[in-house]
């Protein structure tokens, strides 16, 4: 009887971002992919949010390698701060691993990896298991799915995929391949497949209706100038945008440190090919007429800090958005990033600017594959046992209920979640009751900056606000010296609400003249009576429970 092989979801299960699974095999770990998500709304504070590695801190020289399927952010963010606790080497494409290397750079990491290049159809020995690199199309050039041969079985994970049959580059989702690999020996035993779109109807248009759009709108406004905010990894809409602005007589300037260091990448390894002289700096755009020239930045996602929010706050230093701009933005909002994207958005159209956004625009499609395009991929491979990856809890259920339609057993398709631990033994995939920690690790500056009870704190003062009482007090007699003082942010605006705070003022000093009658006159006890004294004011007369802190300074 072969060993078991065990599947471990750190991240990517119920949620759009942080990406993270690991397959062990012979007591070795391979990692596939280590992504990030972006902050919610209820996140005060933070700015990325990362996979809980604990299982694999604990487990560091069992790791064999981390498998990149592509170099987005939400697969391939969390890398550096993964190696800061695994030095492993990383397998990818030339392109995933040169976009991932600026960031494992720019973190001091270079030492602790060993970059590892892969193409289209290599079989790669990585440790105990045989990988095969299958060609997808996707957003980013040069995406895998990957076949991994297991004792117990082959394993097929998608990565994120589209069939585009006229995609930017050339490059298809091998299908050719992907049914080699389902009709070798006994087929594809655990299929792990990309559910974002699972819910969308049909089939996803091809990458290539963005350039048409773009050439159309640039050809009806030729007296207008183009900023085009886009993902710095999404190249072949990069390449695209471009190459609309150079039919239609423009120059470029990039904007945006990713987008520039993205960009100057992919023209080093012929990805996208610009003549110099159509290339300029931003600072030096003002030289052209508006109808010459087309920006291309970071910012689709409303960061407060990115190039498009600094131009929409006219706060960037070279571009000053106006009524001779039109401003697309070609790019999906992210979950949790609608309202940033909307505030950005209201900002364009203040300054006067003609905002082009949305699907129905045609200045996006989705990288992801539909509902047709996931039924086809069922069909051709025809797993044993299915599990949705990449994507909501709605999405994953929806993909269970796909593959239940194309004859895969439903007892053999696992909704799982992150933390969930899955044990192929015999043939049969089952989920272990003991799960492995799979929380959020939260960053705000530094790794481990922010624990949860941190994020509970920034909640209930966002909320509720905070109210900081001090008082001098007699160490000898308990006898209030001077004060109390009543210092607020977020209760009530103190020079509106004067009386509110001489009576709570008030309360205060009863409270404390009581405890010393009592001849309760420590630090302590007296720091006790001024909060409870204060927030029992507060909730009688306001209902509001902000956060009261209490200052004793002794005499």
């Amino acid at each position: 009887m072969a060993a078991p092989v065990r599947l471990a979801f750190l991240g990517g299960l119920g949620e759009i971002g942080r990406n993270c699974f690991c397959l062990e095999v012979d007591g070795r770990i391979v990692v596939v992919d280590c992504g990030i998500m972006f902050p919610d709304h209820d996140m005060p504070g933070v700015d990325l949010v990362l996979p809980d590695i604990t299982w694999l801190r604990e487990r560091a020289e069992a790791v064999e390698a981390v498998i990149l399927t592509h170099a987005h952010e939400d697969h391939a963010g969390g890398l550096p701060f993964l190696l800061r606790d695994v030095p492993v080497p990383i397998y990818g494409s030339a392109l995933s691993l040169g976009l991932a290397r600026h960031r494992i750079a720019e973190a001091g990491l270079a030492d602790r990896t060993e970059l590892r290049e892969v193409r289209d159809g290599e079989r790669h020995r990585i440790g105990p298991v045989t990988v095969e690199f299958i060609p997808v199309t996707h957003s980013v050039p040069h995406a895998f799915a990957a076949a991994y041969e297991t004792p117990a079985g082959v394993i097929l994970h998608t990565g994120d995929f589209k069939l585009d049959l006229t995609p930017v580059d050339g490059r298809r989702t091998d299908l050719a391949l992907i049914g080699e690999v389902a009709r070798r020996g006994d087929g594809v035993l655990l299929m792990l497949s990309d559910s974002t779109n699972a819910t969308r109807p049909g089939f996803t248009p091809s990458e290539s209706l963005v350039g048409r759009a773009m050439l159309d709108l640039m050809r009806a406004r030729p007296d207008r100038r183009f900023i085009v905010a886009s993902f710095a990894s999404h190249l072949h809409r990069v390449r695209q945008v471009t190459e609309a602005a150079l039919a239609c007589g423009r120059v470029v300037a990039f904007v945006g440190r990713s987008m520039v260091q993205n960009v100057t990448l992919a023209r080093e390894m012929g990805e996208l090919r610009i003549p110099e002289d159509r290339v300029v700096g931003v600072e030096d755009t003002g030289r052209y007429a508006p109808g010459e020239v087309c920006i291309v930045c970071t910012g689709s996602q409303g960061e407060p800090m990115s190039a498009l929010s600094l131009m929409a706050a006219h706060e960037h230093k070279h571009v000053k958005v106006s009524g001779d701009d039109v401003v697309v933005l070609s790019a999906h909002a992210i979950p949790g990033n609608e309202h940033s994207v909307a505030r950005v958005i209201d900002a364009l159209y203040r300054a006067g600017a003609e905002v082009v956004h949305g699907e129905g625009a045609g200045v996006h499609v989705s990288g992801h594959a539909s509902r047709e395009e996931l039924k086809l991929l069922l069909n051709l491979v025809r797993p044993r046992w299915f599990v949705p990856v990449h994507g909501e809890y709605r999405h994953l259920v929806q993909h269970a209920r796909l593959a239940e339609e194309c004859g895969v057993a439903p007892e053999r398709v696992l909704v799982c979640e992150d933390g969930d631990l899955l044990t192929i033994t015999d043939g049969v995939v089952e989920r272990e009751p003991q799960a492995v920690p799979a929380g959020y690790t939260y960053v705000d500056g530094i790794v481990g900056d922010v624990t949860h009870g941190v994020l509970r704190d920034r909640r209930h003062l966002a909320a509720e606000g905070v109210v900081v009482v001090i008082v001098t007090v007699d160490q000898r007699r308990g006898e209030v010296v001077t004060g109390p003082e009543i210092v607020t942010r977020g209760w009530v605006h103190a020079e509106e609400a004067e009386d509110l705070i001489e009576e709570a003022k008030a309360e205060v000093r009863a409270a404390l003249a009581e405890a010393a009658a009592e001849g309760a006159t420590d630090p302590d006890t007296v720091r006790r009576r001024a909060r409870r004294a204060l927030g029992r004011f507060i909730d009688a007369r306001t209902r509001r429970r902000p956060a009261v802190i209490p200052v004793v300074l002794e005499v």
